[in-house]
């Protein structure tokens, strides 16, 4: 009974780690979505692209505050980029849940932000105090702080130990250096950008071409420039010159995005996407596909992996390519090979039937003719193909299966 009793528990275990595989990590803005009262803060975590950043790290306190917290903050008008900085300070790089919070040890602990983790924090600046008092009482504080702590714990919003704690807090932390003017990429030099970092002939190419226009208009509201390297545009220049002078523009436009694309989710995200040419009819779209840390665009004329990254900071995303993109609008889409014949085909084809006749009888095998070798004929190699493509299937058909097994088979040896 007992032999039974662990290999129940086994099988149960067993599964439970399959299931558990299949799981999707913590989502910051799908938990605050459940409570309105936080939409306002939730929001700027989108906006601000942060919700992200959290989601992908663990062992993580969000200090939320609610609609009526946040009024005072927006009152002061801050850049996107400011917000973010300021937001950045309230998520604490450990996991303080509510329990944890009434037993810290010796009263008192310091945490560090995210806003530290950024490296725009000097000194001190991106740490926060967590000081239990008597009475049950949870304080926080900047770390470098003068007077009394200005927000108070409320209460626990949702914990996943040790993974991820949403906890509120009463109002914003104070941060000078947080909500410090920030200079966005919208005002730096696009063409400059790239030519300083390996794109040269593409930012020269765009400086003469009223594409440039294009790309400085659509900064401000979300932008992403996937450039060529030097050494691809200076392979590309001979097609390049025989486009005509809208052809030239769409094609440079073509390497745009009106949106702002972090590597972040491009790495996460595969699909179709516009582009600043897309017109109507003319879509002179491309496929973005991720293979692990690789992105790359696939165009129904050619495919570019992405080399690098330029700048990465809402709204402004720069990244290098292998090659240049090739729309179908512009150039001829690759061939697709035409499928070979089947064996069984040719063998009905007039031809043959043709040559059966007219054939003569073959002569009979001897010691001295070499056999011929069966894996030369195109049938094997079909078997064999075949066998192996059912194999797999087979293969992955028992992996689907193995947990739901597993969870039947503990059960009928717990009854």
């Amino acid at each position: 009974m007992q032999l039974l009793s662990s290999a129940a528990a086994a099988a149960v275990g067993f599964s439970l780690a399959l299931l558990l595989c299949a799981t999707e990590a913590h989502n910051i803005t799908r938990i605050l979505a459940k409570h309105p009262q936080f939409s306002t803060f939730n929001h700027y975590l989108t906006t601000t692209h942060l919700a992200y950043e959290i989601n992908r790290r663990q062992t993580i306190t969000i200090c939320a505050v609610d609609n009526a917290g946040m009024s005072d903050l927006l009152s002061k008008h801050l850049s996107i980029y400011a917000m973010k900085n300021v937001l950045s300070f309230h998520v604490l790089l450990d996991y303080f849940g509510a329990k944890k919070l009434h037993q810290i040890t010796n009263g008192t602990a310091l945490a560090a932000t995210m806003f530290q983790a950024t490296g725009s924090a000097s000194g001190s600046s991106g740490f926060v105090n967590i000081t239990n008092l008597k009475g049950g009482k949870v304080v926080f504080s900047p770390a470098d702080y003068d007077g009394p702590p200005p927000a108070k714990f409320v209460k626990s919003v949702e914990e996943i130990p040790y993974n991820i704690s949403v906890i509120q807090i009463s109002t914003i932390l104070p941060s000078a250096e947080a909500e410090a003017p920030t200079p966005g990429p919208s005002q730096m030099n696009l063409t400059s950008l790239m030519s300083a970092h390996g794109c040269k002939v593409f930012a020269e190419t765009l400086l003469a071409s009223p594409a440039e226009k294009t790309f400085e208009d659509n900064v401000d509201g979300g932008l992403t420039i996937f450039c060529p390297g030097d050494d691809a545009m200076k392979n590309f220049s001979p097609k390049f010159k025989n486009l005509t002078a809208e052809g030239k523009q769409s094609l440079l436009e073509y390497h745009g995005v009106p949106i702002y694309q972090s590597i972040s989710s491009l790495k996460s995200n595969n699909g179709v996407m516009n582009t600043l040419a897309t017109d109507g009819a003319k879509k002179y779209d491309f496929t973005v596909q991720n293979d692990g840390e690789d992105v790359t665009l696939k165009t129904k004329v050619v495919t570019a992996k992405i080399t690098g990254t330029l700048v990465d900071e809402q709204p402004l995303a720069i990244f290098s390519l292998d090659k240049v993109l090739l729309p179908k609008e512009l150039f001829k889409a690759a061939p697709t090979p035409a499928p070979a014949p089947s064996p069984e085909a040719d063998a009905e084809s007039p031809k043959h039937s043709k040559d059966k006749h007219k054939s003569p009888p073959a002569p009979e095998s001897s010691a001295d003719s070499p056999a011929d070798s069966p894996a030369d004929g195109p049938g094997d190699d079909s078997a064999d193909s075949t066998a192996d493509d059912n194999g797999a299937v087979r293969c992955k058909a028992g992996a689907s299966l193995t947990a739901v097994f597993s969870i039947w088979f503990a059960f009928k040896l717990l009854m």
